[in-house]
């Protein structure tokens, strides 16, 4: 087999940040959300016996020297929006329990083993710091993991006691921690703003400190904890420790609420809080609360409301719950769970993958390598491929099932490493058995004394179908007993951290097994708010559609009325156009008729006189030259008009000498009225005409009193007929309408003409 060829190039880039997870939009929505958010740090110090020796073997002044480097931390990280709450102390004044050399790197590695196994199962905690009174070999004062804070493993450091001032191991301290958070050195090839010169300490992230001590964050280490957050690193800060295992007792000023306190909100001269009054630690007048993401404007936020958030395809978000002014703890999935939409699996609340560890070193376009190109390297067991370091500080080999857990191992990307002071790239070929050559791109970065190699796949990363690395081993992700808990979800929610199920929005905790608000027993529940958006979106939709509904009705009801009167209004316009087709006498106005296109009209006012026509072809007669429309009156709208079919006529067969009926009087053209007569009966020859039978009710004679000024009276009215009959008179009907039309000359009967039609009198 081809020895591999190795090439190593030295850049001066400095690493930034890592995109490892998240869509954008979560990312910025946890952005925004985690700095606003006050973040708690539960920490635990712990001395070696040779610092217990060193402080004169006094057991409660190396306690008290410990409180004091934490109170200092705590107020450094304040600017920060981030709390340092000491949890416990632990002095070893036995003897160590852990192997403590002046190795440093040994000496953390041995440290973050033992707080795994023996501490965090004890005592429950974010991170644990080792006060040393050893002295480490080289100028190293301190180390610890860069971007590990809440993880099990590496979330921790190792400080030496380098100075009789507490100020400069909390200083150390808060360096380390630092790098836990993801920040970075602040070198000068950054253009790191910091507000206090080198002369006056400087900032606290700088590569090597002295005295004065440095005290402030720099604008590049704000920068870094922000892009950590986005990242999800640090996930289990947002929860507030619990008051009873605070060390240091009660204070009120500490910003911490305890037993008989209602607030805290500092020190006098640092209160700003409008419901909580810092001098006696009690809350102001109608306020209800005065602390948490779940109090605004000193009240308290409706159930169901979000607090927090998913930052990314692990975590899950929180509500409040109505009852506690404080966001629930922070709560992710399980362990081993498969990632959401992210090829991977979550650990601590993050999905790590080989292709965005690739990108974070080599930039947009990087890729992982071959399987391949994992085994030949990483099996070297030296600085440019291994599984890290053994208990003795010498790299270690990976066997073939855990290659993909040693160094990382990319294609593509840029040139060069896209991070910081020495880096170096490491390319090797490897030939093929059916020819040709693969390229395997791996790093070897030196980010300082106190920070390992970041060039290592990250714990968490998946390795395998159902695999996770874990402690440089690629390991079986069902020993977190992921599937177990997730099976008491009923397939209606997810395992978070703490074992409970997360539920759907419409299934209720604990087992996801009946409808209910959703969320979990830690995160609170969730449909409360969601009910709460859909009542207000369902009261808007109903709001819309009885606002349309309304206007829809209201211009149907107007096109319905209208409708309705222009209906009266064409009926009655008809009957009145009669008279637009009756010639008029230049001596005497003619009343106004409206009768159909086929209707002759009378001839003359003063009688009637009906012909049929010759043929049925007969035009109507149209009106002379001198009509004039505004002769016509209009009729009463409110009065009924009855139209019966016409009535079939026969002619008498000889045409009889006509009666004289005397003069009718005239009326006023503006006061035109009609005089009505009873329906006729066919004319048949073989029967005489017969008095037509009174009307069935009494009818008034004059209602209106329009008679006289037509110049017709129930003894004055005469129709001209072909037969000399009497025509009785009659009582006027309350509303007038045209006369009946009757036979003018003899002519065959025939049926009723199209076009006819007589009008009964209104009864």
């Amino acid at each position: 087999m081809e020895k591999p060829m190795w090439k190593a190039s030295r850049i001066g880039q400095y690493i930034m940040s890592q995109d490892l997870y998240g869509s954008p939009r979560l990312v910025a929505m946890h952005k925004r959300q985690a700095q606003k958010t006050t973040k708690y740090v539960e920490l635990i110090i712990v001395a070696d016996n040779r610092e217990f020796q060193k402080q004169g073997k006094d057991l409660e002044k190396v306690k008290q020297r410990l409180a004091e480097i934490a109170n200092y931390v705590d107020k450094f990280y304040r600017a920060l929006n981030i709390r340092v709450a000491l949890v416990g102390l632990e002095v070893w004044s036995d003897a160590d329990k852990c192997s403590i050399t002046q190795d440093p790197f040994t000496t953390l590695h041995e440290f973050l083993d033992w707080r795994k196994l023996k501490l965090l199962p004890q005592r429950p905690h974010d991170n644990a710091q080792l006060i040393s009174g050893v002295y480490f070999q080289g100028t190293t004062i301190g180390m610890a993991p860069i971007m590990s804070m809440c993880t099990v493993e590496q979330s921790g450091g190792i400080v030496m006691d380098h100075s009789d001032n507490p100020l400069g191991a909390a200083v150390t301290l808060a360096h380390e921690l630092g790098h836990n958070f993801g920040m970075n050195h602040d070198t000068p090839e950054r253009g790191c703003g910091c507000r206090l010169t080198m002369d006056r300490g400087g900032c606290i992230m700088t590569p090597s400190t002295g005295y004065p001590f440095p005290t402030v964050f720099s604008s590049c280490s704000r920068k870094d904890l922000a892009a950590s957050l986005e990242k999800g690193v640090g996930m289990c800060l947002f929860n507030m420790p619990e008051i009873k295992v605070l060390y240091g007792g009660q204070k009120c000023g500490n910003g911490y609420v305890e037993e008989g306190e209602e607030c805290d909100c500092g020190e006098l001269e640092e209160c700003t809080n409008p419901c909580c009054n810092a001098t006696t630690c009690t809350l102001k007048d109608g306020a209800v609360c005065a602390h948490g993401q779940c109090c605004t404007d000193c009240e308290l936020k409706p159930a169901g409301t979000p607090c927090r958030d998913s930052s990314n395809s692990c975590d899950l978000p929180e509500f409040c719950t109505g009852s506690n002014p404080h966001c629930p703890s922070n709560v992710y999935m399980h362990d081993g769970h498969a990632c959401h939409n992210v090829d991977g699996y979550c650990y601590n609340g993050i999905c790590q993958t080989h292709e965005q560890q690739c990108i974070t070193l080599w930039g947009q376009g990087a890729k992982p390598a071959p399987g391949i190109c994992f085994e030949r390297v990483n099996s070297a067991g030296d600085p440019y491929g291994n599984c890290g370091k053994d208990s003795k500080g010498s790299f270690a080999k990976c066997e073939a099932r855990d290659a993909q857990c040693g160094k990382i191992q990319c294609q593509g990307g840029a040139n060069r490493p896209v991070i910081g002071t020495n880096a170096v790239s490491i390319e090797t070929n490897i030939p093929l058995q059916e020819g040709g050559r693969i390229l395997c791109r791996g790093t070897h970065v030196y980010l300082g004394d106190d920070m390992p190699d970041p060039g290592l796949v990250l714990t968490g990363t998946k390795c395998g179908q159902g695999m996770m690395c874990l402690n440089r081993r690629c390991q079986n992700v069902s020993m977190f007993g992921v599937h177990d808990c997730s099976e008491k979800c009923s397939g209606h929610g997810v395992c978070n951290n703490k074992k409970n199920c997360h539920c759907q929005a419409q299934w209720s905790p604990p087992f996801c097994d009946r409808s209910g608000f959703g969320g979990s027993v830690d995160s609170g529940p969730m449909r409360l708010a969601a009910d709460s958006r859909s009542v207000m979106v369902a009261i808007l939709v109903t709001m819309a559609v009885v606002l349309t509904a309304g206007l829809v009705v209201c211009f149907k009801r107007k096109s319905l009325i209208g409708l309705v009167f222009t209906n009266k209004k064409t009926t009655i316009e008809k009957l009145r156009t009669v008279g637009s087709n009756r010639p008029s006498s230049q001596n005497q106005p003619h009343p106004a008729y409206r009768a159909s296109p086929h209707r002759q009209p009378p001839a003359k006012p003063h009688s009637f006189s009906v012909y049929k026509p010759a043929h049925l072809g007969a035009e109507p007669l149209l009106p002379p030259h001198g009509f004039h429309s505004h002769s016509l009156r209009k009729l009463p709208q409110y009065q009924p008009i009855r139209i019966s079919p016409p009535i079939p006529l026969a002619p008498p067969p000889a045409p009889p000498p006509h009666r004289a009926l005397s003069p009718i009087s005239h009326s006023p053209p503006t006061e035109a009225s009609f005089c009505t007569l009873p329906r006729q009966r066919p004319y048949r020859p073989d029967q005489d005409w017969e008095k037509p039978s009174p009307p069935q009710k009494p009818l008034p004679a004059d209602p209106l009193g329009r008679t006289s000024r037509l110049g017709c009276s129930p003894s004055a009215v005469g129709i001209r007929i072909p037969i000399s009959v009497p025509i009785p008179s009659v009582p006027h009907v309350p509303r007038p309408v045209p006369p009946l039309p009757q036979p003018a000359r003899t002519a065959p009967r025939q049926p009723p003409q199209p076009g006819r039609a007589s009008y009964d009198p209104l009864k």
